[in-house]
Protein backbone atom coordinates (compact mmCIF):
# COMPACT_ATOMS: atom_id res chain seq x y z
CA UNK A 1 0.00 0.00 0.00
CA UNK A 2 1.45 3.82 -1.20
CA UNK A 3 1.58 6.84 0.99
CA UNK A 4 -1.19 8.23 -0.99
CA UNK A 5 -3.66 5.45 0.11
CA UNK A 6 -3.41 5.78 3.43
CA UNK A 7 -6.38 8.42 4.03
CA UNK A 8 -9.34 7.15 4.62
CA UNK A 9 -11.65 6.74 1.51
CA UNK A 10 -9.43 8.84 -0.77
CA UNK A 11 -7.86 7.04 -3.58
CA UNK A 12 -4.24 8.03 -4.97
CA UNK A 13 -5.78 10.19 -8.01
CA UNK A 14 -7.73 12.48 -5.61
CA UNK A 15 -4.71 13.24 -3.59
CA UNK A 16 -2.67 13.69 -6.77
CA UNK A 17 -5.43 16.02 -8.19
CA UNK A 18 -4.92 18.15 -4.66
CA UNK A 19 -1.69 18.42 -4.72
CA UNK A 20 -1.48 19.66 -8.68
CA UNK A 21 -4.33 22.17 -7.97
CA UNK A 22 -2.52 23.71 -4.89
CA UNK A 23 0.71 23.63 -7.11
CA UNK A 24 -1.60 26.15 -9.80
CA UNK A 25 -3.06 27.94 -7.32
CA UNK A 26 0.55 28.94 -5.79
CA UNK A 27 1.91 29.43 -9.09
CA UNK A 28 -1.49 31.75 -10.91
CA UNK A 29 -1.42 33.73 -7.08
CA UNK A 30 2.64 34.54 -7.55
CA UNK A 31 2.01 35.93 -10.92
CA UNK A 32 -0.07 38.66 -9.69
CA UNK A 33 0.92 38.88 -5.66
CA UNK A 34 4.68 39.31 -4.91
CA UNK A 35 5.90 37.30 -2.13
CA UNK A 36 3.77 36.59 1.32
CA UNK A 37 3.75 32.91 0.31
CA UNK A 38 3.26 32.18 4.20
CA UNK A 39 0.05 34.29 4.37
CA UNK A 40 -1.32 32.49 0.68
CA UNK A 41 -0.88 29.13 2.46
CA UNK A 42 -2.42 30.04 5.71
CA UNK A 43 -5.34 31.51 3.24
CA UNK A 44 -5.55 28.08 1.30
CA UNK A 45 -5.18 26.40 4.85
CA UNK A 46 -8.49 28.72 5.53
CA UNK A 47 -9.94 27.75 2.40
CA UNK A 48 -9.49 23.86 3.07
CA UNK A 49 -10.83 23.72 6.73
CA UNK A 50 -14.13 25.64 5.56
CA UNK A 51 -12.56 28.78 7.93
CA UNK A 52 -12.55 32.45 8.00
CA UNK A 53 -9.12 34.36 8.24
CA UNK A 54 -8.37 37.66 9.51
CA UNK A 55 -5.49 39.88 7.77
CA UNK A 56 -3.89 42.21 9.65
CA UNK A 57 -1.53 44.69 7.67
CA UNK A 58 -0.71 48.24 7.19
CA UNK A 59 -2.87 50.62 4.10
CA UNK A 60 -1.11 49.34 0.56
CA UNK A 61 0.04 45.88 1.86
CA UNK A 62 -1.94 44.49 -1.03
CA UNK A 63 -4.70 42.74 1.12
CA UNK A 64 -7.91 43.10 -1.39
CA UNK A 65 -4.92 42.45 -4.17
CA UNK A 66 -4.08 38.85 -2.14
CA UNK A 67 -7.70 38.24 -1.63
CA UNK A 68 -9.29 38.88 -5.17
CA UNK A 69 -6.33 37.27 -6.85
CA UNK A 70 -6.90 33.60 -4.49
CA UNK A 71 -10.64 34.36 -5.43
CA UNK A 72 -10.05 34.28 -9.14
CA UNK A 73 -7.47 31.56 -8.87
CA UNK A 74 -9.97 29.04 -7.23
CA UNK A 75 -12.90 30.25 -9.45
CA UNK A 76 -14.88 31.08 -6.82
CA UNK A 77 -17.74 34.23 -6.56
CA UNK A 78 -16.23 37.58 -4.85
CA UNK A 79 -17.47 39.91 -3.44
CA UNK A 80 -15.56 43.11 -1.81
CA UNK A 81 -17.94 45.07 1.56
CA UNK A 82 -16.13 48.72 2.62
CA UNK A 83 -16.84 48.84 6.21
CA UNK A 84 -18.25 52.43 7.67
CA UNK A 85 -19.60 53.56 10.93
CA UNK A 86 -22.83 54.32 8.51
CA UNK A 87 -23.05 50.49 7.55
CA UNK A 88 -26.22 48.70 8.09
CA UNK A 89 -27.10 45.03 8.55
CA UNK A 90 -29.30 44.98 5.37
CA UNK A 91 -26.10 46.32 2.95
CA UNK A 92 -24.73 43.02 3.94
CA UNK A 93 -27.24 40.38 3.77
CA UNK A 94 -30.14 42.21 1.52
CA UNK A 95 -33.64 43.37 1.90
CA UNK A 96 -36.73 42.54 0.96
CA UNK A 97 -38.73 44.65 -1.92
CA UNK A 98 -42.12 45.22 -2.80
CA UNK A 99 -42.92 44.30 -6.08
CA UNK A 100 -45.57 44.75 -8.61
CA UNK A 101 -47.13 42.14 -10.58
CA UNK A 102 -48.65 42.30 -14.15
CA UNK A 103 -52.01 41.67 -12.08
CA UNK A 104 -51.47 44.80 -10.16
CA UNK A 105 -50.52 42.41 -7.39
CA UNK A 106 -48.25 42.92 -4.72
CA UNK A 107 -45.48 40.92 -3.33
CA UNK A 108 -42.16 40.85 -1.27
CA UNK A 109 -38.94 39.81 -3.13
CA UNK A 110 -35.69 39.25 -1.50
CA UNK A 111 -32.96 41.41 -2.69
CA UNK A 112 -29.94 38.92 -1.84
CA UNK A 113 -26.88 41.55 -0.86
CA UNK A 114 -22.91 41.01 -1.04
CA UNK A 115 -22.58 38.54 1.47
CA UNK A 116 -23.95 35.86 -0.68
CA UNK A 117 -20.95 34.82 -2.34
CA UNK A 118 -17.97 32.09 -2.20
CA UNK A 119 -15.30 34.47 -0.48
CA UNK A 120 -16.16 38.08 1.23
CA UNK A 121 -13.92 40.15 1.76
CA UNK A 122 -14.76 42.22 5.08
CA UNK A 123 -12.62 45.40 4.83
CA UNK A 124 -11.94 47.03 7.76
CA UNK A 125 -14.14 44.88 9.24
CA UNK A 126 -13.61 46.75 12.76
CA UNK A 127 -15.24 50.43 11.26
CA UNK A 128 -19.11 49.08 11.72
CA UNK A 129 -20.89 49.01 14.50
CA UNK A 130 -21.99 45.84 16.72
CA UNK A 131 -25.27 45.12 14.89
CA UNK A 132 -23.38 44.82 11.58
CA UNK A 133 -20.63 43.18 12.98
CA UNK A 134 -23.50 40.45 13.94
CA UNK A 135 -24.97 40.26 11.15
CA UNK A 136 -21.86 39.25 9.24
CA UNK A 137 -21.14 36.51 12.73
CA UNK A 138 -24.34 34.63 11.43
CA UNK A 139 -23.12 34.28 8.08
CA UNK A 140 -19.93 33.51 9.09
CA UNK A 141 -21.16 30.81 12.02
CA UNK A 142 -24.46 29.56 10.55
CA UNK A 143 -24.10 29.92 6.88
CA UNK A 144 -27.02 32.31 6.53
CA UNK A 145 -28.34 35.35 6.52
CA UNK A 146 -31.80 36.42 8.74
CA UNK A 147 -33.54 38.91 7.23
CA UNK A 148 -37.08 40.07 7.79
CA UNK A 149 -37.39 36.70 10.10
CA UNK A 150 -37.11 34.68 6.77
CA UNK A 151 -33.32 32.71 7.18
CA UNK A 152 -31.60 32.55 3.80
CA UNK A 153 -28.89 30.17 3.45
CA UNK A 154 -25.33 31.00 2.10
CA UNK A 155 -24.31 28.73 -0.21
CA UNK A 156 -20.83 26.57 0.18
CA UNK A 157 -18.27 26.80 -0.26
CA UNK A 158 -17.89 30.60 1.56
CA UNK A 159 -15.56 32.38 3.52
CA UNK A 160 -14.53 35.52 4.60
CA UNK A 161 -11.31 37.44 5.00
CA UNK A 162 -11.70 40.26 6.81
CA UNK A 163 -9.06 43.01 7.32
CA UNK A 164 -7.68 45.25 10.30
CA UNK A 165 -5.57 48.56 10.31
CA UNK A 166 -3.51 47.99 13.34
CA UNK A 167 -2.65 51.61 13.30
CA UNK A 168 -5.69 53.98 13.51
CA UNK A 169 -8.52 53.53 16.53
CA UNK A 170 -10.28 56.53 16.33
CA UNK A 171 -14.27 55.40 14.72
CA UNK A 172 -13.49 51.86 15.21
CA UNK A 173 -15.36 49.32 16.88
CA UNK A 174 -12.78 46.69 18.23
CA UNK A 175 -14.60 42.94 17.65
CA UNK A 176 -16.04 41.24 20.66
CA UNK A 177 -13.84 38.19 21.96
CA UNK A 178 -17.10 35.79 21.12
CA UNK A 179 -16.91 36.87 17.09
CA UNK A 180 -12.55 37.15 17.25
CA UNK A 181 -13.33 33.02 18.23
CA UNK A 182 -14.98 32.30 14.79
CA UNK A 183 -11.89 33.37 13.16
CA UNK A 184 -9.64 30.40 12.23
CA UNK A 185 -7.00 32.34 11.98
CA UNK A 186 -5.04 36.22 12.62
CA UNK A 187 -2.47 36.65 9.75
CA UNK A 188 -0.13 39.52 9.95
CA UNK A 189 0.27 41.05 6.72
CA UNK A 190 4.30 42.49 6.57
CA UNK A 191 6.11 44.61 4.33
CA UNK A 192 8.06 42.49 1.73
CA UNK A 193 12.03 42.47 1.80
CA UNK A 194 13.51 45.00 -0.41
CA UNK A 195 14.01 42.77 -3.63
CA UNK A 196 10.17 41.66 -3.87
CA UNK A 197 9.51 45.28 -3.25
CA UNK A 198 11.36 46.33 -6.35
CA UNK A 199 9.73 43.75 -7.95
CA UNK A 200 6.19 44.91 -7.41
CA UNK A 201 7.32 48.15 -8.88
CA UNK A 202 9.16 47.04 -11.96
CA UNK A 203 6.26 44.31 -12.53
CA UNK A 204 3.49 47.30 -12.09
CA UNK A 205 4.88 49.97 -13.53
CA UNK A 206 5.87 48.71 -16.67
CA UNK A 207 3.70 49.07 -19.81
CA UNK A 208 2.88 45.24 -19.61
CA UNK A 209 0.50 44.01 -16.58
CA UNK A 210 0.36 40.56 -15.70
CA UNK A 211 -2.26 38.08 -17.30
CA UNK A 212 -5.90 37.86 -16.02
CA UNK A 213 -5.63 35.13 -13.49
CA UNK A 214 -6.67 31.99 -14.60
CA UNK A 215 -8.94 29.41 -12.52
CA UNK A 216 -7.52 26.60 -11.34
CA UNK A 217 -10.43 24.58 -9.61
CA UNK A 218 -14.17 25.02 -8.94
CA UNK A 219 -16.51 24.81 -5.99
CA UNK A 220 -17.55 21.84 -6.79
CA UNK A 221 -14.01 20.06 -6.05
CA UNK A 222 -12.99 22.59 -3.30
CA UNK A 223 -15.68 21.13 -1.09
CA UNK A 224 -13.96 17.95 -2.42
CA UNK A 225 -11.02 19.06 -0.93
CA UNK A 226 -12.92 19.76 2.06
CA UNK A 227 -13.51 16.46 2.49
CA UNK A 228 -10.01 15.32 1.64
CA UNK A 229 -8.82 17.14 4.27
CA UNK A 230 -10.25 16.10 6.97
CA UNK A 231 -9.35 12.57 6.19
CA UNK A 232 -5.88 13.56 7.12
CA UNK A 233 -5.52 11.22 10.28
CA UNK A 234 -4.15 12.53 13.81
CA UNK A 235 -2.72 10.13 15.97
CA UNK A 236 -3.67 10.87 19.82
CA UNK A 237 -0.32 11.91 20.94
CA UNK A 238 -0.63 14.61 18.53
CA UNK A 239 -3.89 15.30 18.74
CA UNK A 240 -3.12 15.15 22.91
CA UNK A 241 -0.30 17.55 22.39
CA UNK A 242 -2.25 20.25 20.47
CA UNK A 243 -5.28 20.36 23.40
CA UNK A 244 -2.20 20.69 25.88
CA UNK A 245 -0.96 23.59 24.17
CA UNK A 246 -4.11 24.86 24.04
CA UNK A 247 -4.55 24.26 27.61
CA UNK A 248 -1.57 25.94 28.70
CA UNK A 249 -2.19 29.32 27.19
CA UNK A 250 -4.97 29.63 30.39
CA UNK A 251 -3.48 31.34 33.24
CA UNK A 252 -5.34 29.15 36.02
CA UNK A 253 -4.46 25.38 34.08
CA UNK A 254 -2.12 23.67 36.22
CA UNK A 255 0.13 23.09 32.96
CA UNK A 256 0.63 27.13 32.55
CA UNK A 257 4.07 28.24 32.33
CA UNK A 258 5.12 30.74 34.61
CA UNK A 259 5.40 33.71 31.72
CA UNK A 260 1.93 32.90 30.90
CA UNK A 261 0.21 33.03 34.21
CA UNK A 262 2.40 36.46 34.45
CA UNK A 263 1.47 37.99 31.24
CA UNK A 264 -2.09 36.40 30.17
CA UNK A 265 -5.22 37.28 31.35
CA UNK A 266 -7.32 35.28 29.18
CA UNK A 267 -6.85 32.05 27.66
CA UNK A 268 -7.55 30.11 24.45
CA UNK A 269 -11.09 28.47 24.22
CA UNK A 270 -11.70 24.84 23.12
CA UNK A 271 -12.64 25.80 19.53
CA UNK A 272 -9.25 26.98 19.25
CA UNK A 273 -8.01 23.38 19.89
CA UNK A 274 -10.19 22.27 16.94
CA UNK A 275 -9.26 24.99 14.84
CA UNK A 276 -5.39 24.36 15.18
CA UNK A 277 -6.06 20.08 14.84
CA UNK A 278 -8.07 20.97 11.85
CA UNK A 279 -5.50 23.11 10.46
CA UNK A 280 -2.85 20.81 10.60
CA UNK A 281 -4.42 18.52 8.69
CA UNK A 282 -4.51 20.82 5.81
CA UNK A 283 -0.89 22.12 6.22
CA UNK A 284 0.07 18.31 6.92
CA UNK A 285 -1.75 17.46 3.27
CA UNK A 286 -0.72 20.54 1.51
CA UNK A 287 3.31 19.59 2.66
CA UNK A 288 2.81 16.25 1.07
CA UNK A 289 2.49 14.51 4.29
CA UNK A 290 -0.39 11.97 4.75
CA UNK A 291 -0.51 12.36 8.84
CA UNK A 292 -0.38 15.24 11.52
CA UNK A 293 3.14 16.36 12.97
CA UNK A 294 3.97 18.09 15.88
CA UNK A 295 6.01 20.46 13.62
CA UNK A 296 2.28 21.57 11.86
CA UNK A 297 0.71 22.44 14.84
CA UNK A 298 3.40 24.44 16.45
CA UNK A 299 3.74 25.83 13.06
CA UNK A 300 0.22 26.73 12.80
CA UNK A 301 -0.21 28.07 16.95
CA UNK A 302 0.47 31.89 16.52
CA UNK A 303 -1.92 32.39 14.15
CA UNK A 304 -4.80 30.21 15.36
CA UNK A 305 -3.61 31.28 18.91
CA UNK A 306 -2.82 35.15 18.73
CA UNK A 307 -6.33 36.56 18.34
CA UNK A 308 -7.94 34.20 21.21
CA UNK A 309 -5.42 34.76 23.82
CA UNK A 310 -5.39 38.20 25.45
CA UNK A 311 -2.50 39.56 27.67
CA UNK A 312 -2.68 41.66 31.36
CA UNK A 313 -1.49 45.10 31.78
CA UNK A 314 2.02 43.47 33.24
CA UNK A 315 2.46 43.11 29.57
CA UNK A 316 1.85 46.44 28.66
CA UNK A 317 4.11 47.46 31.44
CA UNK A 318 7.06 44.98 30.18
CA UNK A 319 6.63 45.69 26.99
CA UNK A 320 5.61 41.76 25.50
CA UNK A 321 3.16 41.39 22.79
CA UNK A 322 1.08 37.87 22.62
CA UNK A 323 3.35 36.72 19.81
CA UNK A 324 6.32 36.87 22.21
CA UNK A 325 4.24 34.93 24.69
CA UNK A 326 3.04 32.19 22.11
CA UNK A 327 6.78 32.01 21.28
CA UNK A 328 8.23 31.26 24.18
CA UNK A 329 5.24 28.90 25.32
CA UNK A 330 6.04 26.99 22.04
CA UNK A 331 9.18 26.67 22.64
CA UNK A 332 8.62 25.47 26.56
CA UNK A 333 6.20 22.54 24.82
CA UNK A 334 8.00 21.39 22.10
CA UNK A 335 11.33 21.12 24.99
CA UNK A 336 9.20 19.09 27.19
Amino acid sequence: MTDSTKLAGATAEKVDEFRHVMDALRSETSRVVVGQESVVEHLLITLLVGGHCLVTGMPGTAKTLLVRTLADALGLGFNRIQFTPDLMPTDITGTDIVEEDENGGRKWRFVPGPIFTNVLLADEINRTPPKTQAALLEAMQEYSATVRGTQHTIGKPFFVLATQNPLELEGTYPLPEAQLDRFLFNVLLDYLPVDDELTVVERFTSDVLPDPVKACTNPMQVLEFQQLTRQVPVSKEIGRYAVELVRATRPTDPSAPEHVRKYVKFGASVRAALFITLAAKARALMHGRYHVAIEDINALAAPVLRHRVITNYFADADGVDIDDVLAQLITVKAAA
